[in-house]
């Protein structure tokens, strides 16, 4: 008899979540509230039902090849980036195509998910739900929680004196879905992250003033890399992990930033990282200009709030502020669990590779979304389904809880301690941690070996974007179109901007353009394989790193 899997939850990591158990030959039940797929990623007029939704303008900053479920790539006719509704139609394609929305009971709510009594020798769980005002019960072998990171909005106006005292509008930009009502106003946006840059924007064009508050400033990335290729697909690539992994990481960020300050000086434009903060980055092609242009002016840290101003640390004030707009994130939580594993969960450190909690005899229940990284989260919670689907029917297998339990405990005294530094809200390296996860599941592709049995593939797959394809070239779940969809990435990605065809300019490239484009990286990584392999490896870098600390401080100050 099958396994009875509980999903709660229909967004994103839902349907991927319900798929993986159909292709393990579990049985899902998926519970979601609303009343259709996609959790954020269906727009509507507003918030008052209290789910996160996206904001009407809002467009992706992962592009399509590289934010896709691995076997199920976009149509080549997609744009490389595109608005939700676009995204959201690829989540219904999906849920189709694989015949999943059968499996899904809308508009029904999880009130409470237990241990049952003989939970240490079975793993089973009591899932109570409510549909229409009426309570169901059901026993369930396993459980996997969707419900991701933007459950409950984060507004510490607490941490804002004054603000109570505040007479304009103030909300969350949970609450945010449309321009229209802040025509000739002057606004606050306080928090720049994605969303804060995006919102700050398209409010610049039809407020009197916008006032953009950080505390910490941000790298700004462009959507499009060089030669318009989509950025994403330029950097995250295996050979540039490689490198990551012996070269020197102050070399390697005082590059970047040397790249970065190239395209505008972060610093002149108010953007650069505060002394000791750490660095992070947002995705938005138009912020530089609109604060070249004046339309938004970028402000530190918000001091005080007084009626109708607002006092920040630099001692500058800004008067008659009509709206403040809180971009500070959200808070995720797990109402439906019991203590200690409501508390527990919330807390990155007690999550097994961040899906498993650690306090629990069997590993019967996933935390699925529950990261950060530096790619894609849809390639990242897919891969998480596949493991814990296999999890659950004892394919793979995870330590001992009590051992791993100690561990974490541990670790977390020494951070308490200030002994080392808590990690667990910096966002994960994306093809570390996708290719951790892949080789607990053994889908974890092998690049020497690749390079012996299929070298144009490996070319690809070593130097090309990591696309999630990679992840379904072999072991559980191996995917016959992968190598195709791998090799045919790059004419998925340009059909879309092929609209106009010059006959002049279908000229092949020339080889100066290759040995452009490939021939240093090529070299590099070659010199670097090589050198891996010896082993005065350990004491170069570690020469490399002494010498060019120094060296770089200078320079840069120079």
């Amino acid at each position: 008899m099958a396994k009875k899997v509980a999903v709660i939850g229909a967004g994103v990591s839902g349907i991927s979540s319900i798929k993986c158990c159909v292709d393990e030959d579990l049985e899902p039940t998926c519970f979601e509230r609303s009343d259709d797929i996609g959790g954020l990623w269906k727009f509507t007029e507003s918030s008052k039902d209290g789910m996160t939704r996206v904001y009407k303008s809002l467009v992706t900053n992962v592009c399509k090849e590289m934010s896709c479920y691995s076997d199920f790539p976009f149509h080549e006719d997609y744009p490389n980036f595109m608005n939700h509704e676009k995204f959201w139609d690829y989540l219904q394609e999906f849920a189709e195509h694989f015949d999943l929305l059968k499996y899904i009971q809308f508009k029904t709510t999880v009130c409470s998910i237990t241990k049952r009594p003989d939970f240490s020798e079975t793993g089973q769980w009591d899932v109570v739900t409510e549909t229409e005002g009426k309570q169901n019960r059901a026993v369930f072998d396993a459980v996997m929680v969707c419900t991701g990171h933007f459950l409950n909005p984060h507004l510490p106006l607490e941490a804002f004196p004054g603000i109570h005292k505040f007479k304009g509008q103030i909300l969350h930009s949970q609450e945010y879905k449309i321009p229209e009502g802040f025509q000739g106003k002057r606004i606050l946006v306080i928090g720049l992250g994605n969303t804060g840059g995006d919102i700050a924007v398209e409010l610049s064009r039809t407020a009197a003033q916008v006032l953009l508050s950080t505390r910490t400033g941000t790298w700004v990335l462009g959507r499009s890399a060089d030669w318009g290729y989509p950025f994403n697909m330029m950097v995250i690539r295996r050979y540039y992990s490689f490198i990551a992994q012996v070269l020197p990481s102050r070399f390697l960020n005082w590059i970047q930033e040397r790249k970065l300050n190239k395209r505008f000086n972060h610093e002149d434009y108010g953007l650069s990282i505060t002394k000791g903060k750490t660095a992070k980055f947002i995705v938005n092609d138009e912020l530089p200009n609109c604060i070249l242009c004046g339309a938004i002016t970028m402000k530190t840290s918000v001091m005080e709030f007084t009626e109708t101003s607002a006092v920040f640390e630099d001692g500058t004030v800004e008067e008659n502020i009509d709206v403040v707009i809180f971009t500070t994130g959200y808070t995720f939580s797990f109402p439906f669990f019991e203590e200690p594993l409501k508390s527990l969960c919330t807390k990155k450190i007690f999550l097994y590779k961040h899906v498993f909690p650690l306090n629990l005899e069997r590993a019967t229940l996933a935390i699925i979304g529950l990261l950060s990284l530096k790619g894609s989260i849809l390639s990242g919670t897919e891969l998480q389904a596949r493991w814990a689907t296999r999890v659950f029917k004892g394919l793979c297998k995870i330590p001992p809880s009590q051992k791993l339990m100690m561990e974490a405990t541990e670790k977390e005294q020494l951070i308490k301690r200030g002994v080392i530094k808590d990690t667990s809200k910096d966002k994960l390296d994306y093809i570390a941690y996708m290719d951790d996860i892949a080789a607990c599941i053994g889908t974890k592709p092998s690049i020497p070996l690749l390079f012996l049995k299929d070298p144009r593939l490996a070319w690809e797959v070593f130097f090309g974007p990591c696309t999630p394809y990679q992840y379904r070239l072999v072991g559980p779940g191996k995917w016959d179109g992968a190598r195709n969809a791998i090799l045919t990435q790059w004419d998925r990605t340009l059909k879309p901007l092929k609209t106009r065809i010059v006959p002049d300019s279908s000229k092949p490239a020339s080889m100066s353009h290759y040995l452009k484009a490939w021939g240093a990286p090529v070299l590099l990584a070659s010199l670097l394989l090589i050198c891996k392999s010896s082993l005065f490896l350990k004491l170069v870098r570690d020469k490399l790193q002494d010498r060019m600390s120094p060296y770089l401080v200078s320079l840069w100050r120079g």
